[in-house]
């Protein structure tokens, strides 16, 4: 009794000492991929996607953590090499460090290519000296033999440096100390010393000299006031003489313009960064030999190559289809069969409560059968695609599928980066929209997001592999069909990134003129994946998200059909009435009603359209067996479909509308009900007409 007493005793006194101390609020930078998000999540305990590509950190997030009982705030900012904010994600992080309240600067750094990191501490140190230089992969850079000396380079720049391997969890307290002392310290000095050419310096100085701010550096507030390129509209805001000061900057603008350098501004300054860097390398690096960087080029002598990238690419692509499709039939066979006892339990313990039979045929027939093939249907593929796919992140195989069709974007007048969006809608096109931010050029970007829709989600691989594996794989003996039914759907996916790239340069000769940009991608090094982690994340963070997404899309969807199904009018289900309405459009596309109607009911979710054939196709709106294709083949042909039907649908399933969620992403990231449109229309259009294309030259070849 008396030990509880003193320890909720002790716990009060820690709780209002927490209250007295104020939390700091900690800005994380960093370059893409340099371990920020796993720094963030070690400190904060919180889950951000972590992996080894440059851009999925492309919105800031907020965690907390308490140290010597202060909690404090740390926020993750995107991912960029540089402040002169040219993109959006740079933009967003200068604004953040310069206008938002913000005690220390926690900057990461790779160890095994500091040099090259450095520019963006440089910029750091020029808002701040509130900065900590975290040199991370310490045990990355000692495996490549390359030693840093820490106490030369915290001399140089006059910074907390720390040396972190966040990976395998070292380094951790050191920061948190560092932190805690960087806080704690008054501001004495205007940041670090980079000196730029004499001429602009002295314009620096006049400005800094007559400005007065109320809480911004001065030497940066004159730098980015005589930027060309920078939007000065934030900075003359926390100066008190503006008058003034925009009197003295245009004197100086116009001196330096004189001197032909206000056009030569931004070359002048990056020139001298990367100067700096460069000297401050020299001095605290030594590279004692380049073994592992040999290693690294070996290998993408061969992934990058042009002669055999793209063959490795689809090999790569092939075997995870491969594995997936095999390794998921056990595991979804079992999943049903357990739905189906589930099933028939219920209906005996709703009958000996007297239930309604309408009731129970709703919430069994309707509700859970539809619940049923969904779960069985997607969680085993998911569990195995999205490991896998996870493991070729952290190894840093995605940046040279980039690399490799750079080639192909740049014809179609994009860039490479919209590779990486690709790759990202793969798991939801959502997700592939909002990564979209990692293109600089907004043009570029806005073609990324319209046709994001073409590669296939994870919710639309039930219905293209249960089509292909019913009507083209069954043609050769087991164990081949597991194969032929890998090929195949690699052809379809292929067939969306050639589409992909027609789009892109139709819209970029016609709504979206413009040539491409430079396209400058970090190539990460190849690391070991961390298979633990790897699976836990990737079944928690991707597995159950999009499942549970669309289970709570199926229980009202089915729900929906069964009443459709069971309300008669005029001797007819309302769900037949429907279906007969849009039979002749549906037959010229090579569909029927139903089959089109179970695409416009699946916009929530792209998950739920087999669900809604099959309960359409059953007279009384119930599911049957949903674990035997077999039998679901047999549905499918007595309601009329041939192999032309098959490939019809999927043709639509590949290229048709995007669903809800990832239409309010659209109408989020481009701010335009006009580009949401558009996004909506493109492949709409499309989808339509390739499917009468193909049902048009199957009737003229009399192959129906």
């Amino acid at each position: 009794m008396l030990f509880e007493k003193l320890v909720q005793a002790n716990d009060n006194i820690n709780e209002m000492y927490l209250k007295q101390r104020k939390g700091y609020t900690i800005a994380l930078l960093g370059n893409p991929n340099v371990g920020k998000s796993t720094v963030f999540n070690e400190l904060t305990g919180m889950n951000q996607h972590t992996g080894n590509w440059p851009g999925k950190t492309v919105e800031l997030a907020k965690g907390h953590y308490t140290h010597r009982y202060r909690q404090n705030q740390m926020i993750d900012l995107p991912g960029t090499y540089s402040l002169l904010a040219h993109s959006s994600e740079e933009e967003v992080t200068r604004n953040y460090v310069c206008f938002e309240p913000c005690d220390v600067c926690l900057v990461i750094c790779d160890a095994t290519v500091l040099e090259r990191n450095l520019n963006l501490v440089l910029q750091t140190m020029e808002i701040t000296d509130h900065v900590v230089l975290v040199l991370n992969l310490m045990d990355e850079a000692k495996k490549k033999n390359i030693t840093i000396d820490t106490e030369k380079l915290a001399k140089l720049l006059k910074v907390r440096v720390v040396e972190m391997s966040a990976r395998n969890h070292e380094g951790f307290e050191d920061v948190k100390e560092a932190i805690e002392e960087v806080g704690n310290r008054v501001s004495d000095t205007q940041g670090a010393a980079v000196r730029y050419a004499k001429d602009l310096e002295q314009a620096i100085a006049a400005v800094a000299d007559v400005m007065k701010t109320r809480r911004l550096n001065t030497r940066f507030t004159a730098l980015k006031l005589l930027d060309p390129e920078v939007d000065s509209t934030l900075f003359y805001e926390d100066i008190e003489n503006q008058e003034e000061t925009r009197a003295e900057v245009e004197k100086q603008i116009a001196r330096l313009k004189d001197k032909d350098l206000y056009e030569r501004f931004e070359d002048i300054v990056v020139h001298a960064l990367h100067e700096r860097a460069r000297e401050i390398s020299e001095e605290c690096i030594i590279f004692n030999n380049a073994s592992y960087q040999n290693r690294d080029m070996r290998i993408d002598h061969v992934v990058t190559s042009k002669g055999w990238g793209l063959v490795w690419m689809v090999v790569l692509l092939s075997v995870i289809f491969w594995i997936t499709i095999s390794g998921a039939n056990v595991p979804s066979e079992m999943l049903s069969g357990m739905f189906e006892d589930l099933q028939v339990w219920l209906h005996q313990l709703f009958a000996s409560w007297s239930m309604n039979p309408y009731i129970t045929s709703f919430i069994v027939d309707g509700v859970v059968k539809t619940c049923g093939w969904v779960i069985s249907v997607m969680l085993p593929p998911m569990a195995i695609f999205f490991p896998m796919f996870t493991l070729l992140e952290d190894f840093g195989y995605l940046p040279r599928i980039a690399f490799n069709l750079d080639g192909f974007f740049q014809k179609a007048c994009t860039c490479g980066k919209q590779a990486l969006t690709m790759c990202m809608g793969f798991g939801c096109n959502a997700v592939g929209v909002s990564g979209a931010r990692i293109i600089d050029s907004p043009r570029e970007r806005l073609i990324a997001i319209i046709t994001n829709t073409f590669v296939p989600c994870n919710g639309r691989f039930p219905t293209l592999i249960s089509i292909i594996t019913m009507f083209f794989a069954g043609v050769v003996a087991a164990p081949w069909n597991g194969l032929l039914s890998t090929l195949l759907l690699t052809d379809v996916i292929v067939f969306g990134v050639i589409l992909t790239f027609l789009t892109s340069r139709f819209l970029s000769k016609t709504l979206l003129k413009g040539v491409p940009s430079s396209f400058t991608l970090e190539l990460p090094p190849y690391r070991r994946p961390q298979f633990g982690k790897v699976i836990v994340r990737s079944i928690f963070d991707r597995t159950l998200f999009v499942l549970g997404r669309a289970v709570s899309v199926a229980i009202p969807a089915g729900a929906i059909i069964w009443l459709l199904a069971n309300i008669q009018v005029q001797d007819a289900s309302l769900l037949q009435h429907i279906s007969l309405f849009l039979d002749p459009f549906a037959h010229l596309m090579g569909l029927d009603g139903v089959i089109l109607l179970a695409f416009l009911l699946g916009f929530p979710a792209n998950e739920i359209v087999v669900p809604i054939m099959i309960m359409a196709y059953l007279a009384n709106g119930s599911m049957m067996d949903i674990g035997d294709l077999a039998v679901l083949k047999e549905l499918f042909v007595n309601n009329g479909w041939t192999w032309v039907t098959a490939i019809c649908t999927l043709m639509f399933s590949l290229v048709h509308f995007p669903c809800a969620t990832t239409l309010l992403t659209i109408r989020k990231e481009t701010q335009s009900w006009k580009w949401t449109a558009v996004s909506f229309l493109l492949p709409t259009v499309l989808g339509i007409l390739l499917c009468m294309g193909i049902n048009l030259l199957a009737h003229i070849f009399l192959l129906v």
